[in-house]
Order: structure tokens, then C-alpha cells, then sequence
């Protein structure tokens, strides 16, 4: 919304009428509300991935683990040392309570059955994604703070929006009605 428009509530003249009046109290409780509520939002999100994070580095542990099979060939492009160039394979660890078990992990390409690798487990003993590296832990909660906070101001300024509509609405129905008046007062006086 232009500031030209935008005048202080609480300011009167004489062609202010009740719906300016409304749509300046909406104006500046919307300023309000996005300036103190998309930060919290932001800032709650992304604590909430950052305790996620830090509840996985604690209760996951890794275990070595021995690959049963050949993983397959990776055809394309991808870079061997991100996580895009993983590929998934079977393998085989002893659980702390002695029993051998099996399932599926990623794994950098280039292992054969019968190599070494760590594979990551959650506290009930089952296979899990490799946990987040400090930077990755940090541009998530980044990420994920920042699509709050501007989702939370973009919905609240799409709701100032829709009021200023239903307002826009209410004030061309008044200038109907009073455009209807002063024809008809215009029309009596010609007669």
C-alpha cells in the first residue's frame, strides 16, 4: 500500500469518512503485528529445528557396518562427495545387544561387499539418514526461519489486503448511495 494513503487514525477532516478511519487502524495494526510477529515466527521455527538437530546428535550413534553386496553403478553426473552421489546398499552390524543385523543405509560409491562403512542408528537400534553437519544444521534453521517469518508477514499482509478490499467494497456502496441522493436532490430542483 502507498504511504500517500495512509493517514493517522486518530486525524480528523471533513471528508474522512468511517471506512478511512478503519482502513488506518488496519494499516497500522498490520505494521504492527508483522514487525513483532514474522521475527517470533522466524525465530520459534528455526529454534525448533535447531533442538531437532541437537536431539538427533544426541540420541543417534554410529555403528561400522559391513556392506553384504556390491552397491549398484551410479550412472550421471553427480558428485561423489556430496550426498547426492551416495547410493543405497545392504549392510550388515552386530546391535549392542549382540545380535547381527541388516538393512539398508547409503553409502559413497565406490565400496564393494565386504568393506567398512559407518552407518547411523536411532536409539531403538534402527537405520537412520546421516545426521546434519554443523553447517548444514545451521542453513537449515536459517532456511526454515526465514520462510516463517515472511510467510507469517506475507499472510498478514495478505489479510490487511482483503480487509482493505471489503472496505474498498463498503466505501463504493456509500458513494453510490450518496451519488444516488444528490442526483435525485439535482433532479428535484430542475423540476
Amino acid at each position: 500500500m502507498p504511504l500517500r494513503k495512509f493517514c493517522l487514525p486518530w486525524q480528523h477532516g471533513p471528508l474522512r469518512r468511517g471506512t478511512d478511519v478503519a482502513e488506518s487502524w488496519m494499516i497500522l495494526v498490520t505494521g504492527v503485528l508483522v514487525a513483532v510477529l514474522a521475527p517470533a515466527a522466524g525465530v520459534t521455527a528455526a529454534g525448533a529445528v535447531d533442538a531437532s538437530a541437537q536431539r538427533q546428535s544426541h540420541d543417534w550413534h554410529s555403528v561400522s557396518a559391513v556392506l553384504t553386496a556390491d552397491p549398484p553403478a551410479r550412472i550421471g553426473v553427480d558428485s561423489p562427495s556430496g550426498a547426492a552421489g551416495r547410493v543405497h546398499v545392504t549392510v550388515r552390524w552386530t546391535a549392542g545387544d549382540g545380535a547381527v543385523r541388516t538393512g539398508e543405509t547409503a553409502v559413497a560409491p565406490g565400496l564393494r561387499a565386504g568393506d567398512r562403512t559407518t552407518a547411523w542408528l536411532d536409539r531403538h537400534g534402527a537405520l537412520v539418514r546421516d545426521p546434519l553437519t554443523p553447517a548444514d544444521s545451521l542453513a537449515q534453521t536459517i532456511a526454515v526461519g526465514t520462510v516463517a517469518a515472511s510467510g507469517t508477514g506475507l499472510l498478514l499482509v495478505g489479510a490487511e489486503r482483503a480487509g482493505a478490499a471489503l472496505l474498498n467494497r463498503r466505501r463504493a456502496a456509500q458513494w453510490e448511495r450518496e451519488w444516488a441522493e444528490v442526483d435525485a436532490e439535482w433532479r428535484h430542483r430542475q423540476t
